[in-house]
């Protein structure tokens, strides 16, 4: 695939009809609608072949080259990080203008796609489940259309897309992005994450924390090993990761505020290969969740010392893995007034719904750390039962990919103004 100008032959959209524009909207400038409506049949086959063309977390280098090439026929001048994995691309407007920076992820997960459609992942193990490719695309749609208003003067400022790498994976993609001077000069950033749980017209926003923070938890026991006729004469592992996976998550509970959420789950436990074999060892892993930023600075050190308590009375000798993913994202109040504002102009008053915070982890956090912005979700709701996130059947209505580009086009505009 060298350019998104047509749909692949025989592929039709998701939904029979796009959206009109809702009552209240208000239209893009200079003509952007009419240019969007145009461009939308190859925003589709763009997200059909990412779709279908997955890359793990830091193996995104087909991805990142198709973002390359699409941005260099719009005729912006993409840079690729330093891996080769993801991009950073200025749209140059006024010299004197602020610089506002819109982020999307390009990642899959190690999933195997099980829908029945011709963009099905041709990727043993490997699935777009949680909508980075429709983010990829939304962006490079926003691309073309500003490079647009660029190429007339009109653009207040410079827009910076960042197409980032590794968000479902520590250490976070972010974080690169970061280090390679993605947030240089930046005064706001923003990003979208869709929502299955929102229908197509529909804009989730919420001022301060939107998601959870997200930790890796890894524990191995070990001991002697030995005879099940004989668990008295050595250390009885299987049991001892009995107790942690149960007792853990419920102790650890009990050591903060009942608000703040936190969460452990262990979604790994393995211990032995033989009925009469005591292993000399167990290991489990999970991720632990919380709301509150400050119990997320205290829950390393929380998690190791219940560890120690549950674990000390069996024997069994603990290495404890805590790793440190990314805390809360938490949305900027003025990020959130450009945002509501935008999506009033690209949806009407009826775009905007108040969504809850989530338990999820999203890495968009480390950028809120440096510069203010915020996160909202896109409704890509299906007709039928809605399918969650990092479900390998989870697919989109297409139609949401236009309502994403012209929300984050009135963004971009909005957050200029307000910054000048």
């Amino acid at each position: 695939m060298t350019s998104a100008l047509t749909l692949p032959n025989g592929s039709h959209l998701a939904s029979s009809a796009w959206p009109e524009s809702p009552s209240g909207s208000q239209p893009l400038p200079f003509e952007l609608d009419h240019l969007l409506a145009l461009r939308v049949p190859g925003l589709v086959a763009t997200r059909r072949h990412i779709h279908s063309h997955p890359e793990l977390s830091g193996e995104e280098f087909e991805t990142a080259a198709l973002i390359a090439r699409e941005l260099s026929l719009a005729g912006l001048r993409p840079r690729m990080l330093p891996k080769g994995n993801g991009v950073i691309c200025d749209i140059d407007g006024r010299p004197d203008g602020p610089v506002v920076a819109l982020r999307a992820d390009i990642d899959a997960l190690p999933l195997t796609d099980v829908k029945d459609v011709p963009y099905r992942s041709t990727k043993d193990g490997v699935c777009h489940a949680c909508g980075h490719d429709v983010h990829t695309t939304v962006l490079l749609g926003v691309g073309m259309l500003l490079a647009q208003l660029a190429d007339l003067g009109e653009l207040d400022g410079r827009v910076r897309l960042i197409f980032q790498p590794a968000e479902e994976i520590l250490p976070c993609g972010s974080l690169e992005v970061i280090e390679a001077g993605g947030l240089d000069d930046v005064v706001q950033i923003f990003a979208l994450h869709c929502d299955p749980n929102q229908p197509v017209g529909k804009v989730g926003l919420r001022v301060g924390p939107i998601t959870a923070a997200a930790d890796n938890v890894t524990v191995r026991l070990t001991g002697p090993g030995g005879h099940t006729a004989r668990p008295h004469l050595t250390v009885d592992l299987v049991d001892a990761l009995g107790r942690l996976v149960t007792e853990v998550p419920a102790l650890v509970s009990r050591r903060v505020p009942a608000n703040s959420g936190l969460l452990l789950v262990f979604g790994h436990a393995s211990a032995g290969t033989r009925y009469n074999v005591i292993p000399s060892e167990a290991t489990a892993s999970g991720t632990l969740r919380v709301m509150d930023r400050n119990t997320w600075d205290e829950a390393p050190k929380i998690v190791a010392q219940v560890v120690r308590d549950v674990i000390a009375p069996t024997g069994a000798t603990v290495d404890l893995e805590y790793l440190r993913g990314r805390p809360p994202v938490t949305n900027d109040a003025r990020a959130i007034q450009v945002l509501t504002a935008a999506t009033h102009a690209a949806l009407g008053p009826d775009g905007v719904a108040e969504t809850p915070q989530s338990m999820g982890g999203e890495d968009f956090s480390w950028y809120l750390e440096h510069v203010p912005g915020a996160l909202a979700r896109l409704g890509v709701g299906r007709s039928g039962p809605n399918v969650d996130l990092h479900r390998a059947s989870f697919d989109v209505d297409e139609r949401a990919i236009a309502v994403g580009v012209r929300v984050m086009v009135q963004t971009a505009l909005r957050a200029l103004a307000a910054a000048r």
